[in-house]
């Protein structure tokens, strides 16, 4: 599990990196939308680093640790999702959801047949009450993580296909599709399990860099093959 395209680097090198980058004159760029420091020249961008969530960025003070950092995630697929709560990159509480809203034979989720067959049958109504079901559970655990924590961010990974299901649900989520601390998950989840949901507390926690064929040209003493094995770390 990793971002496409994308290496870990350790704290030292990423402010190495963009130190050199400011003494170059190339612009720096934060998304906040994506925690992620964009590295510009032209407007051509060079380089893309993921922050760790843990870590705050301001033009003034650069990268910062936040003492107090508070952030869940949902990792939502059908029939089955996970939410947790961290602070200070700890899980402090998880809990584990699950609905029987996959056709069996057809193996697809009980929205995807709403876009094709309806919902006439018997089977198509009990899941698509479980889907609904499942939706509110999963809003009101991470309600209660926003009526008891300040949190930071709102790390999400859910189909597009679901948005427009999870955000109109009863229970509305403690935050819109265009909030600012919502971020989307930018790593393939492939089962919203408790051990995917530790692995991507861990992930969300490092700092990830993506270099453009331009960037690797440019800063060759940070995009070569030798850097990379020697700043790469085994998590």
């Amino acid at each position: 599990m990793n971002i496409p395209q994308a290496r870990i680097i350790n704290r030292q090198f990423a402010e190495e990196l963009l130190s050199d980058s400011i003494k170059k004159d190339f612009t720096l760029i934060f998304d906040p939308k994506k925690h992620q420091l964009r590295i510009e020249d032209n407007q051509e961008w060079l380089a893309k680093i993921y922050l760790p969530w843990t870590i705050n960025w301001s033009e003034g003070a650069g990268l910062a640790d936040n003492s107090d950092s508070h952030f869940s995630l949902a990792l939502i697929r059908a029939g089955q999702a996970v939410t947790g709560y961290f602070h200070q990159g700890v899980l402090m509480d998880h809990k584990v959801f699950r609905a029987y809203m996959v056709r069996q034979k057809q193996g697809k989720s009980q929205i995807k047949h709403l876009k094709t067959k309806g919902k006439s049958r018997a089977g198509s109504r009990i899941r698509l009450a479980e889907t609904n079901q499942f939706f509110e559970e999963i809003n009101e655990r991470l309600t209660s993580y926003a009526d008891q924590y300040p949190i930071d961010f709102w790390g999400i990974s859910c189909a597009k296909t679901m948005w427009p299901f999870y955000f109109s649900s009863a229970i509305a989520p403690p935050f819109s599709p265009k909030s600012n601390n919502l971020i989307e998950v930018p790593f393939h989840i492939s089962q919203a399990s408790f051990e995917e949901l530790k692995t991507s507390g861990e992930l969300v926690q490092k700092f990830h860099l993506i270099f453009s064929e331009k960037g690797k040209t440019v800063m060759p003493s940070f995009g070569g093959e030798e850097q990379e094995s020697m700043n790469n770390e085994n998590w």
